[in-house]
């Protein structure tokens, strides 16, 4: 894992006291139920369910629910790509080596079905579709440096960056292909100079 990332969802917290919860817990207990049911299950009921406490400790920590999507934005956009990439680049050196680590963490934390729910969200809200926008330029920047580290042009970085976070968009019935290691295999042939393929 990489240092600084935590595996433990607040969803699965057991006795949690509303005095010992942060935004933070708030914004990754929304992230889940968005993960999972999407913007119409991103209700303040459900949510303090999911932290196993009061709806009334909601308030403690935000105004009013408009001022937490306004959060819960903010955060996927910033806070946690952020501390990612910050992760990811103290992790290793080597820019295929974070790549492929960026590849294991989305795919453990779950997080392309967030970006699905993120980006179904932006249709009908400015702050998400700004917080989606934030989030790829971010991620596409971090890809497309590491490639042209790697030793592609500008261009040609971008070019494989935009291929490699649209395939964990991507809703392909492909039963034949081992969806764990398709990123791997997808990034092996990215990074191959054409006398190499």
């Amino acid at each position: 894992m990489v240092e600084g990332m935590s595996s433990v969802s607040p969803a699965i917290q057991t006795n949690a006291r509303s005095s010992d919860l942060t935004p933070r817990d708030w914004l990754e207990a929304g992230q889940s139920l968005l993960r999972r049911g999407g913007l119409r299950a991103l209700k303040l009921r459900p949510l303090a369910d999911e932290l196993r406490v009061s709806t009334g400790s909601f308030y403690h920590h935000f105004r009013d629910f408009d001022e937490y999507q306004g959060q819960l934005a903010h955060y996927f956009a910033e806070t946690q790509v952020g501390d990612l990439i910050d992760a990811l680049e103290r992790a290793t050196p080597d820019p295929i080596a974070r790549i492929r680590l960026l590849g294991q963490t989305v795919r453990r934390r779950g997080a392309s079905r967030m970006a699905i729910a993120m980006r179904a969200w932006a249709e009908s809200d400015p702050r998400a579709r700004a917080a989606v926008e934030r989030h790829d330029t971010l991620l596409l920047d971090f890809l497309a440096r590491n490639l042209a580290v790697h030793g592609f042009t500008r261009h040609e970085a971008e070019i494989r960056a935009y291929g490699l976070i649209t395939l964990g968009l991507g809703k392909i019935h492909a039963p034949q292909l081992d969806m764990n290691t398709l990123f791997d295999s997808l990034l092996d042939i990215m990074v191959a100079r054409p006398a190499e393929q």
